[in-house]
């Protein structure tokens, strides 16, 4: 495994604290009434490829694509997800990118072939599921090495298999990715194990699959991404269902998540079970909570964290969670973290959240310290940061958001002082962005197309362009 590079984390991380508190200042004025994309980098060029519209001065290349064969004789699967990029030796990147397919998707998707005739390349015991007379679960995470001086992938494997809808994830500062499936299948006649679990996959650029081993600490549920405090000392996890609960996990050793832990759910002080999605009408009454409400919080302990009926989020809102809509991408600040909710507001289209730890984060002291929460931005029409998803954050300070809604996908670039402009949008499909990430040093952005399975690497002037 690559040594521990807790400073570009840090760097990454550090970068976020100025947008979120730009975004705190601007949130319900005029430049989150969605400007034009004129501000920021400028308007989009039409792509004469009609692959993904960006900024005049950048560009993208495909590095990855459905089908073709990696260095293993496995095929690239389709519907890739959640990303993280890792510094590698030089000038290469290591990608670690998850594959969002299940036991029913269609065999031409998976990296064995249409008839699995290449799945006598990988050993069964190195599957989570390898299926009960049938087919193995497709789902899993595959790696790329990007050389950024010659533009080319030196390496590319499978690297985690029989996983189901892995969806996605979070970095670690100890450079593994955790992948995530979105998925709480029980066994049955198709699947041999339960599925609804999280995997550590090393950020390792030599080649070979992980043993695919459940990090049961960290619960069993519709789980979508995760994000990692920077000394390791909590994991931040969403949910991705309409009445799901924010989670963290408190290790027993940092950096060590197999040895388990404890898993708790977020509370709003004196406020149990406080329903944060905003679903109302606006014409009949306010919003439970609106932009720039810091709201205390505390954290409760969950127990049966195994959930055998996948009931772990009714359970935590009857003991007082918060309710969320859809929790999906979360990312990690140096002082905060980021997370959205898809499908939140009044809008229903939308909510980006920033949840600012306590100084005592994790320990008996955080009561007389507690946490703050609060709504970023709330979508209120649609256009632009619909339906927001994966998002990342730029070592300049920027939140580039994912979206999720109807044709018309793109990536929106949110500043640190709060202007929202597009940055890119996709003219392949109609499919989501998702993934998105920048290298180590910020030269290069990372991001897929789902839906055709396509890995494009962008760089542009990132420091001049604005």
């Amino acid at each position: 495994m690559t040594q521990v590079d807790r400073r570009s984390f840090l760097l990454l991380a550090a970068a976020t604290t100025g947008g979120f508190m730009g975004l705190q200042r601007a949130a319900g004025t005029n430049r989150l009434g969605f400007p034009s994309a004129e501000e920021g980098y400028g308007k989009l060029i039409p792509d004469p490829a009609g692959i993904l519209d960006l900024p005049a001065g950048f560009s993208h290349r495909i590095i990855s694509r459905w089908g073709e064969e990696m260095n293993d004789g496995l095929l690239v699967p389709n519907l890739h997800d959640g990303m993280a990029a890792f510094k590698g030796e030089g000038d290469h990147v290591v990608l670690v990118r998850n594959h969002e397919l299940g036991i029913d998707s269609d065999p031409s998707h998976g990296a064995f072939g249409p008839e699995f005739e290449r799945l006598g390349r990988v050993e069964s015991s190195s599957f989570f599921d390898f299926g009960k007379d049938g087919p193995p679960v497709l789902g899993g995470t595959t790696t790329v090495v990007y050389d950024q001086r010659s533009g080319e992938v030196v390496n590319h494997f499978l690297s985690l298999a029989g996983t189901g809808r892995n969806c996605a994830g979070g970095m670690t500062p100890w450079n593994t990715w955790i992948t995530c499936e979105e998925w709480t299948q029980r066994s049955d006649e198709r699947c041999a194990v339960d599925h609804g679990w999280c995997f550590e996959v090393p950020a390792d650029g030599r080649g070979g699959l992980v043993p695919a081993r459940p990090l049961l600490g960290l619960g069993r549920f519709n789980h979508e991404a995760v994000a990692v405090a920077p000394d390791g000392r909590c994991i931040y996890l969403t949910e991705d269902r309409n009445d799901g609960l924010l989670y963290r996990f408190i290790p027993n050793r940092p950096g060590h998540l197999a040895e388990g832990g404890r898993l708790q759910a977020l509370m709003i002080r004196e406020r149990p079970s406080l329903d944060l999605r905003n679903w109302i009408d606006p014409a009949l009454e306010s919003p439970i909570v609106s932009t720039r409400e810091r709201l205390p919080v505390s954290w409760i302990d969950l127990d049966d964290t195994g959930s055998p009926e996948d009931d772990l989020r009714f359970r935590g809102f009857e003991a007082g969670a918060a309710r969320f809509a859809r929790g999906e991408g979360m990312w990690t600040g140096r002082d905060d973290i980021k997370f959205v909710c898809t499908t939140g507001g009044v809008g229903r289209i939308g909510q980006i959240w920033n949840y600012v730890p306590s100084p005592a984060e994790g320990t008996p002291d955080e009561a007389s310290q507690p946490p703050i929460l609060e709504l970023s931005i709330e979508a209120t029409e649609g256009g632009i940061i619909e339906n927001a998803d994966n998002l990342t954050i730029s070592p300049l300070g920027d939140l580039f958001v994912c979206e999720d809604g109807p044709p018309g996908n793109g990536l929106v670039r949110i500043s640190p002082d709060g202007a929202v402009a597009r940055f890119a949008l996709n003219r392949m499909s109609g499919s989501e962005l998702a993934g998105a990430c920048f290298s180590p040093d910020g030269r290069t952005l990372f991001v897929n197309i789902q839906h055709q399975g396509i890995t494009l690497a962008i760089e542009g002037p990132w420091k001049t362009g604005a």
